[in-house]
């Protein structure tokens, strides 16, 4: 499983199958690039909103810690899919949805990418800002620039920096929680404790909501490992890294935004920097903050050109890209994430919050449907080269996938509670948010029953293509059948 010293530095794949003879990488790249894309910025203050927002320390990290494991557990099974199928996660949505029907989610999918893309850009303005004694502004259009680079060059870069991302994130948040620690009394923090449903729910909602958001992509960055690879250890590695990497930030925040005396909010980086002073040391976290988030922006980034191409390969009949269009899409999705955040950095905080807890209403369904049926009904027994045909195995629109998505979707409005909209039944439940517990466990339940029932054409064995050399299979003669 070593890395194949003749892979291209730019990665010449896209949205189509990756051949067994280009399989390459290691499970510890999994944890590396997961834990590298957490121990950053967004994450730090995705936990002090746990607290700016009214909860206790105490309450609140057991909150987040559960979140994680509940969240976590979604991600990681969608990352294991990755080796099985050798597909970017969005395209194996077409066997639940149809070639076109997949277009649904993918469009919000591509919502999402562009919020956090626009979100991290901010953060990681204010970081370049404060290095290189620039405007807020100056220090994003810098940010943008190296993402689209990191993004164009594809794959292998992308789990480069992961590596890197996680050794310097170590180093600065050892350093940070060290400085945390000696200015404050943890244990006085941790004796208070207020516990309330509503407030230790906002925190495990953070935290689950901050890890099933990866669901849509998680295995774009699982899908160049061998097919031999195992599913457990794939969900272990890709699991546990995101899972440790975002909950010791989160913690971070919470300590931090518990000790800051309400100047945390709309000044997030400068206060977790100025834990450890001024001069050459503060100009390494500015640095290692940035860094950080270049590992996350470009997931996200990449992650959006997969599905934009995902799309717009559906209609063609086709699932290859060219270089060109490749940066086309690439230029397209950051310049919009960058006029975003241009736009929206003076009111990044509350927006933030709202927006990823919004979001879930639109995901959790799509993930409850992809994982049911890939685990429990299909049993990864896919028809790829079907996945790009609308007149083949798939169709072009799938009903029952869709129907059950749209009712996963309006089960959860009367339980949503954020600035863009407060179900009827949020207030019955204390103001408790827990709609994407029902958009998880309903739709799920539902597609299950209906699947076992309803279920369209399943192969037998898995079917790999076998053009572009692709390794030809009895797998797939076997299957046609």
């Amino acid at each position: 499983m070593a890395a194949n010293d003749t892979t291209p530095l730019i990665e010449k794949r896209s949205i189509d199958y990756i051949p067994e003879a280009e399989r390459h990488g290691r499970l510890l790249s999994q944890f590396t690039l997961w834990m590298g894309a957490n121990l950053q910025i967004t994450a730090i203050v995705t936990g002090a909103l746990a607290v700016v927002l009214g909860g206790d320390v105490f309450w609140s990290l057991i909150g987040l810690f559960i979140g994680q494991l509940l969240g976590g557990g979604v991600m990681a099974l969608h990352a294991a899919q990755g080796p099985k199928l050798g597909l970017p996660q969005m395209i194996s949505s077409r066997v639940q949805f149809g070639v076109y029907g997949a277009a649904i989610p993918i469009v919000l999918v591509c919502l999402m990418y562009l919020g956090f893309t626009a979100t991290g850009t901010v953060l990681s303005g204010q970081a370049l800002g404060q290095l290189f004694g620039v405007s807020d502004s100056v220090g994003i259009l810098i940010f943008a620039s190296v993402i689209v680079l990191v993004t164009v060059l594809g794959y292998r870069v992308i789990h480069f920096i992961g590596r890197v991302a996680s050794v310097i994130g170590v180093i600065a948040f050892v350093y940070l929680f060290s400085r945390l620690m000696s200015q404050t009394d943890v244990g006085a923090l941790l004796q208070i404790r207020h516990f309330s449903w509503s407030s230790f729910l906002l925190a495990v909602s953070l935290a689950a909501s901050w890890q099933i958001a990866f669901g849509p992509y998680v295995a774009d960055y699982s899908r160049y490992l061998p097919s031999s690879t195992s599913s457990v250890k794939t969900f272990l590695a890709a699991g546990a890294g995101s899972g440790i990497g975002a909950q010791v930030a989160m913690v971070l925040g919470v300590f931090a935004a518990a000790m800051s005396n309400g100047q945390f909010a709309g000044h997030e980086v400068a206060y977790i920097v100025g834990l450890s002073g001024t001069g050459a040391t503060a100009a390494l976290l500015y640095f290692s903050i940035a860094f950080g988030k270049v590992t996350i922006s470009t997931l996200n980034s990449y992650g959006s050109f997969m599905c934009i191409a995902t799309i717009v390969s559906g209609f063609r009949g086709r699932m290859e890209v060219t270089r060109l269009q490749r940066l086309v899409f690439v230029l397209a999705i950051v310049g919009t994430a960058t006029l975003i955040a241009l736009l929206g950095q003076h009111s990044f905080l509350g927006a933030f919050k709202s927006f990823i807890l919004f979001l879930l209403a639109f995901f959790t369904p799509w993930s409850a449907i992809n994982l049911v049926d890939y685990y429990c009904i299909t049993r990864d027994r896919y028809d790829v080269p079907a996945l790009a045909d609308p007149n083949g195995r798939y169709g072009r629109w799938n009903l029952l996938g869709i129907s059950v998505y749209v009712f996963g979707v309006l089960v959860q409005l009367p339980f949503i509670s954020t600035k863009f909209y407060t179900g009827p039944l949020v207030a019955a439940l204390g103001d408790v948010d827990i709609s994407w517990i029902i958009g998880l466990v309903l739709p799920a339940a539902l597609y299950y029953l209906c699947a076992k029932k309803w279920h369209g054409s399943v192969p037998a064995q898995l079917i790999l293509p076998t053009e572009q050399g692709a390794v030809p299979t009895t797998t797939g003669l076997a299957a046609q059948a």
